[in-house]
Formats: C-alpha cells, structure tokens, sequence
C-alpha cells in the first residue's frame, strides 16, 4: 500500500467546508464592534440548550471554566468533596481542588471509561456515613456534596443507576460532557440529565470554537440565573455584589463562529460515526478483532466519538510505529488522577484503581474525524495488521 499521511485531526477540512459561512458573520460582529455578552451569545445559549434538550445554557470562557462555574453554583469549597472518575482530562480533578474541595476517585467501567456505579454504591455504602443531615467520607472527614460522573471519548456514563443513587444520598449531579455534546443515554442527551452539564468548545472537540470557549447547561431556572451572575463575577446590577464569582463570559466572536458550525454539527458526528463503523469493518476483515480491543457502543446509547479509543499490546510501539508511517495518534490519558505528583496529598497508592491504571496503559486514539477517507481508514488498518503481523 501507498505510503500516506493520515493526521490525527485535520481542522482545515473542516474550514473550508463553512468558510464562507463563517467570514460574514465575524465581519458583522467587528462592524457591530459588541464583544461580550452580545445577541450571539444571547443566541448560542439558546440553540445548544435546545439541541442539549435542557432548559437554560449559560456561555462560559472554557469547558474548565464550566467545571469550575457549576461548583462554585452549588457553593461546594473547602471541607466538602466531590466524587469522580481519575482516567478523564486533568479539568475534572484540578477543578474540584481548586475549589478547596476533595476529589475522590473511583475506579471505571473497563468498556466505557467512565464511572463505575458499582464502585459509587460501594464507596457511599462502606466507605461514608451519614450524619449531620449529610453524608461524609470516613477516611477524609470531608462532606460530600457532588458526583462528576465523566462522558469520555463521547460516550455517556450510567446514568440511570448513579442519578439513582445520587438521589438516595442527596447527591448534586454535575455531568462533565465536554467531550460529548450530542451523545444519548436512552434517548436523553447528554447535559440534560444532572443538575448541571459542563461543554467544552475547544477547537479539537466536535462542536469547536476558534479558541478556548465553553457552556454550561441547567434545568433549574434559579440555578441558571445564578451560574449567570457568577460568570461575571457574581455582580448584578452591574458593581453591586452579592457572591463572589469569576471571569467566565464567553465571547461574541467565539459564539458567532459556534452559531454557523452547531447547525453542521449533526453532520460531523454522523461523519465520525459511519468512520468508526468502517474501522469495525475493516478490523474485522484483517482478523485483528482478537489483537485489539474496538471501542464498544453499549445498549441505548448514541457514541460520537470524540475520540476513537483502542485498546492494544504493545501501545508505545505500535505508537511509534504508525508515527513512522505518517500516521498520527494520541495517548488520551496517560497518567491516570490518583497518580498525578499535584494529588499525593490524597494519599492514593498504584493499584488502587486499576481499571483506569489499565486503560492509561493501554489506550491509544486513532484517526476519527468526519472529513477522513475510506482509503485513509484502510491504510490506518492495514499499518496495524502489518505491525502485529
């Protein structure tokens, strides 16, 4: 086969499909020369919540920033903790100590990546007790408040069971989707389900924005109109201060450029569909289907593959192996939370969660966007077969 060049994502087949839908509009955003809080973000805010089938969206400064807000919306701060997944972006953890809250980490589901609801019952059951009209970690001393179940690669977490058991514990629900606008849990979308969903517009994920740029979603209209007065820095009217709060506003610019990509959005994610259908295909025809693991989309859910993840031998050789073959991968995370040098004041040792020690150590990315071509996917293929080969 042909030598080729297949990156791991190429932003510019993209552009040049919305381009000169795209230029106009950043024109009449210059000409209006209204750069925060404008119509377009009024706009945005609407449409992502419709499309997210919730009540309210709040734009934001960053999907980390949208982690951040939704804390500090449910006033969780020092002495309180938050339990989450450690095999997920640093945002998820760093945000929750940056609050002065304790994250506690619980191991994932092998196939999905993401929290494991056996492992959330286990823990509140043996591991916390309830006092105080709260529920507080044995171990920490600490109250928690909250689950930040993660939607990694694009797919959703169990939700049924963990909103269940949240609901039994009086659990805050934050769903941290930044990689999964769009994904379905038995037909609900993703940031609709929580108390609060956090959206990251980073120009890599499915919906990007041309920098850093994010969204909050609520169900709760009290609780929305508070995430908007803490995004510009709890002051309403404007210099009068009940709450302190941050600097989260989104752009105008970055909402007029996310108001013409969200109507292709649809388009892109069926895109990284069919492409992930077509790796299952071919890796099925090249017998590699006992070598590596494919990404698996469970029962009642919509995946949109943020990103395609394969488990394998061998990572870091196959790694450098596609490399020399112009091929470009990533290792998504390599380093799982609980063992991060920042948290060792958590106290967690290796083995602890095994799962996501198991997945940091053997998951790699493959090329998955939209605008890939069949004969792309096959030489991706191919390279892997001729390296286990």
């Amino acid at each position: 086969m042909t030598k080729m060049t297949v990156p791991l994502l190429d932003l510019r087949r993209q552009y040049h499909t919305f381009k000169s839908d795209v230029l106009p509009v950043l024109e009449r955003v210059c000409e209006s020369q209204m750069f925060i809080l404008g119509p377009e973000v009024t706009r945005l805010e609407v449409a992502v919540a419709a499309y997210c089938h919730s009540a309210h969206g709040i734009g934001v400064s960053s999907g980390t920033d949208a982690l951040l807000l939704a804390l500090m919306g449910l006033d969780i701060g020092p002495g309180d903790a938050v339990i989450t997944s450690p095999y997920t972006f640093f945002a998820t953890g760093g945000t929750i100590a940056r609050t002065g809250a304790r994250p506690i980490y619980l191991d994932i589901d092998p196939v999905s990546f993401n929290l494991c609801p056996t492992q959330l019952s286990r823990h509140l059951a043996e591991s916390c007790e309830r006092r105080d009209g709260g529920v507080y970690d044995r171990a920490s001393g600490a109250r928690v408040r909250a689950v930040m179940p993660v939607h990694l690669y694009g797919q959703m977490a169990d939700m049924q069971p963990i909103l269940t058991i949240c609901q039994a514990y009086g659990l805050s629900v934050i769903e941290d989707a930044a990689q999964a606008i769009g994904s379905e849990y038995h037909g609900q979308r993703a940031g609709s389900l929580g108390d609060i969903g956090c959206f990251s517009f980073f120009p890599t994920k499915n919906l990007g924005a041309f920098g850093d740029a994010g969204l909050v979603t609520a169900r709760d209209a009290d609780l929305a109109e508070r995430l908007r007065v803490l995004r510009v820095h709890g002051g309403k009217p404007k210099y009068y201060h009940s709450m302190i709060g941050g600097n989260f506003r989104i752009d105008e610019l970055q909402s007029a450029i996310l108001n013409v990509k969200l109507p292709l959005l649809e388009s892109w994610t069926e895109g990284r569909r069919r492409n992930a259908a077509t790796y299952e295909t071919l890796f099925a025809q090249a017998g590699l289907t006992e070598t590596i693991r494919l990404p698996v989309e469970l029962t009642g859910r919509r995946h949109i593959y943020n990103q395609y993840i394969i488990r394998v031998p061998e990572r870091d050789r196959l790694r450098a192996f596609l490399a020399q073959e112009g091929i470009g991968t990533e290792i998504y995370y390599p380093v799982s939370l609980h063992q991060q040098e920042c948290f060792a004041y958590l106290g967690y040792a290796a083995g602890d969660c095994p799962e996501s020690e198991r997945a940091a150590a053997e998951t790699l990315a493959l090329p998955i966007f939209a605008e890939l071509e069949r004969a792309e996917l096959e030489y991706v293929v191919d390279a892997i077969r001729r390296f286990y080969a």
